[in-house]
């Protein structure tokens, strides 16, 4: 690849590419943690472009730089609108740019909402994994049953092999059903509960993935005792839940922000002392996995541009190794002193 071109990878390529390999994409995932925690990293916040008089839309702007043996920076530009099922096409779309962190100049563009999907998973499951720690999980609940969840449950059965039910609930009956018939559950149980309540009763590891814009759980009266809430779309529990539970972030200053159920809970309080510690914390053993007493953990991701990159440098190595790319030779015009 020469100075100046740029490799273009579709959605069916980036799907091909990272096709079972879920364990290498939580590791990918684990590390970026890690080198961030570590502060080798540069993550201003989310920019999001709204639109009026369309409260459920918006595109968000995440730019990111990772560091580590080989440094990587970039942005993703992802949209999310809600009504776009009834049109029969998917919420999210999305595009990221690599840039070289030696140069700055573009290298890369992506297919962005399978790396989102799939980063997304892979962090929750990576979250699990940490906050169940060696507990058998036989049942997994599931609220919410799009895209997000699906990879989640992908990912969830790649570290759980054992689980041997998945609850699930979508308030599109409909939904759930075509979700339930998904060939991720073979070899599983798959039951659709009536309503969330019944979900929460029904598993010790419960994800939330919705496009909720308030909360809409404001009691976890029939949660187990020690259960684990994956709490992916942030904005579906009450702040008074999220204040009697253990919580765990991806980053305090990030989920602190954009009316987020951490937030509003912080709004409350006027402080975030209810926070206990960030995944990275775990990870990296500063802080034990849970917080020793019987209460549920909840894990709020706010997504992080730093995974979004280590993803995407993942599936550009690879396909490049599998000459899977489509190269744009000259993308980058030759310096302005070179012309006449």
């Amino acid at each position: 690849m020469r100075d100046g071109d740029i490799t273009i990878l579709r959605g069916a390529e980036v799907r091909a590419v990272l096709a079972g390999r879920e364990l290498e994409l939580i590791q990918a995932v684990r590390t970026a943690y890690e080198t961030h925690g570590e502060g080798d990293s540069s993550l201003p916040h989310s920019t999001f472009l709204p639109f009026p008089g369309q409260p459920r839309n918006r595109i968000i702007a995440l730019p990111a730089y990772l560091g580590g043996p080989c440094p990587i920076a970039g942005v993703k530009w992802v949209s999310s609108f809600p009504d776009n099922l009834n049109l029969g096409v998917d919420r999210a779309s999305a595009v990221v740019i690599l840039n070289s962190a030696q140069t700055g100049r573009p290298e890369a563009i992506l297919e962005g909402s399978v790396i989102s999907a799939k980063r997304t998973a892979a962090s929750a499951a990576l979250a699990a994994q940490c906050l169940k720690g060696e507990s058998k999980v036989g049942r997994v609940g599931m609220i919410g049953c799009g895209l997000i969840n699906f990879e989640i449950a992908r990912f969830l059965r790649a570290v759980f092999p054992d689980a041997e039910t998945f609850v699930l609930f979508d308030q599109d009956e409909t939904r759930a059903s075509q979700f339930a018939s998904k060939k991720i559950f073979e070899g599983v149980r798959v039951q659709i509960a009536r309503d969330v309540k019944a979900v929460l009763r029904g598993a010790p590891l419960i994800s939330i993935a919705t496009t909720a814009l308030k909360p809409h759980i404001g009691e976890l009266g029939e949660c187990r005792q020690g259960s684990t809430i994956l709490h992916i779309s942030l904005r579906d529990l009450s702040p008074e839940v999220i204040l009697s539970c253990d919580n765990v972030v991806d980053d305090i200053d990030h989920v602190c922000r954009a009316q987020t159920s951490v937030h509003l809970a912080e709004q409350l309080v006027g402080h975030r002392k209810f926070i206990r510690c960030s995944l990275a914390d775990i990870l990296k053993g500063r802080s034990p996995a849970r917080n020793g007493s019987e209460a549920v953990s909840v894990f709020s991701p706010f997504g992080l541009g730093v995974l979004d990159l280590a993803v995407s440098k993942l599936v550009r190595d690879l396909a490049l190794q599998q000459g899977m790319e489509t190269m744009i030779g000259s993308f980058v015009p030759s310096s302005w002193a070179e012309e006449a």
